[in-house]
């Protein structure tokens, strides 16, 4: 995606699909806040992006957010698996012992799955709460574990999923495997907007730290 304007059409054609806000911020790798704002832009009148309808990075009034786009990696399996072995090399330093990998769903459940194969592990996936919000408090809804793959009883863990924006969905995930009785040992992700080192203790990987660099108002 080019600018924000193919970003608003790509949220519409997602809304037009019936996916919720949570779903569309999970879709194009953005905050709820953004993703809501491209909903709510999508819907006036079609026009080229100006000042008064762009982020305020760009001096306008929209939310402040960075977008990843890691399609060029997500349409090729041979260029998936690639970046699946390093991720779970970054994994590896924690030892033979663990054998499960958590994808966070959507885009953190085929990753995972690579990934899961390299280190040679079960595979579990964790729906969060955001893939129902519309709008309104988060807290209000909850995440699932698909029975369709493996439960946590009581094990040990890698977490994996593709972006890091805010880590509100991380945070779930780590919550809700401690919930189950299991220990997170480590998280792993494409790219982290925010530059974390850990999360509710939880070591926290990326191959790639996406920092927004701006002068103060």
């Amino acid at each position: 995606m080019k600018n924000v304007d193919d970003l608003i059409e790509s949220a519409a054609e997602l809304a037009a699909r019936g996916l919720s806000k949570g779903e569309i911020a999970d879709e194009l790798n953005v905050s709820r806040e953004t993703a809501s704002w491209l909903v709510e832009r999508s819907s006036t009148t079609p026009q080229p992006t100006d000042q008064s309808s762009a982020p305020p990075e760009n001096g306008g009034g929209g939310p402040q957010d960075i977008h990843v786009d890691w399609s060029a990696i997500g349409r090729d399996s041979k260029r998936m698996s690639a970046i699946a072995s390093a991720m779970a090399d970054m994994l590896a330093k924690h030892g033979d012992d663990i054998d499960l990998t958590i994808g966070i769903e959507k885009a953190g459940g085929p990753i995972a799955t690579l990934v899961a194969r390299e280190l040679e592990t079960d595979l579990g996936t964790y729906t969060p709460a955001k893939h129902q919000w519309e709008e309104g408090d988060i807290e209000e809804l909850g995440g699932t574990f698909s029975r369709n793959f493996a439960g946590i009883r009581d094990r040990e863990c890698y977490v994996v999923d593709d972006t890091i924006t805010s880590g509100t969905t991380m945070r779930e995930t780590i919550e809700a495997i401690r919930a189950e009785g299991g220990k997170p040992l480590a998280c792993v992700v494409l790219a982290d907007k925010q530059g974390l080192e850990e999360i509710e203790g939880v070591p926290v990987y990326s191959l790639l730290q996406v920092i927004s660099v701006g002068k103060d108002d």
